[in-house]
């Protein structure tokens, strides 16, 4: 058997290098100049002149399956956002799968479940991790997280922040988790995204039947890892 000692040594270098990871996932920030950021620059503009008319301020994001980047897209959408001079609020509602504290580098220990069980002040749990983005991280894991999501409470947090920021952007659980589609119900609209490589057809039909059976209005469809001419993978967004 090895040495336990250097197991528990090992284990920071560990979280260090999945933080990492999660870190160099926002590349509007770390490569603003590069494809990938691009892509999503163009993907706020086509959220701008889709629905000129009723423009969506709170924005539900989820995902027919489980790492298909929903929270990276959550991430570098709401810095475009921000960068485009819109106030923006981020909300980490994958309570059982937080993701949006390590893209951002920041902390996890209170969030969003401090707001609505404890009732702890809004200001007292954001972060601002850049000008005009308030980021609100999930918290530390709740013992009922679809109760908290299927609040009251939070349908009334949601109608206050539509009032203080231009968009809310809302990370949830894959569909297949009954937490998303109430959110999706409590959005003003839902972006779906996939995997080019690995999102099947059969789930992705079923996400959408899911969502448009509780009522959800699809805003459309954002695809990761799809290989542009010149090599390298971008975020493609397609809005109905």
């Amino acid at each position: 058997m090895g040495d336990p000692q250097s197991k528990t040594k090992a284990l920071p270098a560990l979280e260090r290098r999945r933080r990492d990871d999660a870190t160099r996932d926002l590349v509007t920030v770390n490569d603003p100049s590069g494809v990938a950021s691009e892509a999503y620059r163009m993907l706020r503009t086509n959220l701008f002149y889709a629905l000129i008319d009723s423009p969506p301020k709170i924005i539900v994001l989820t995902s027919a399956n489980v790492g298909e980047g929903k929270s990276t897209t959550t991430a570098n959408l709401s810095v475009t956002l921000a960068q485009a001079g819109k106030n923006v609020l981020t909300l980490d509602c994958d309570l059982r799968g937080p993701r949006l504290h390590s893209i951002f580098d920041v902390s996890n220990s209170s969030g969003l479940v401090d707001i609505l069980a404890a009732g702890d002040k809004i200001e007292d749990v954001w972060r601002e991790p850049t000008p005009r983005l308030k980021l609100i991280c999930a918290g530390p894991p709740p013992p009922n997280p679809a109760e908290l999501l299927t609040s009251r409470r939070l349908a009334e947090f949601l109608a206050e922040m539509r009032r203080r920021f231009d968009y809310v952007l809302v990370d949830t659980p894959p569909v297949g988790v009954s937490d998303s589609a109430v959110l999706a119900a409590n959005g003003d609209g839902v972006l779906l995204v996939l995997d080019s490589q690995h999102t099947r057809k059969g789930p992705l039909r079923q996400a959408l039947r899911t969502l448009r059976g509780v009522g959800a209005n699809v805003l459309g469809t954002v695809m990761n890892n799809f290989e542009v001419p010149k090599g390298g993978n971008t975020p493609y967004g397609h809005l109905q």
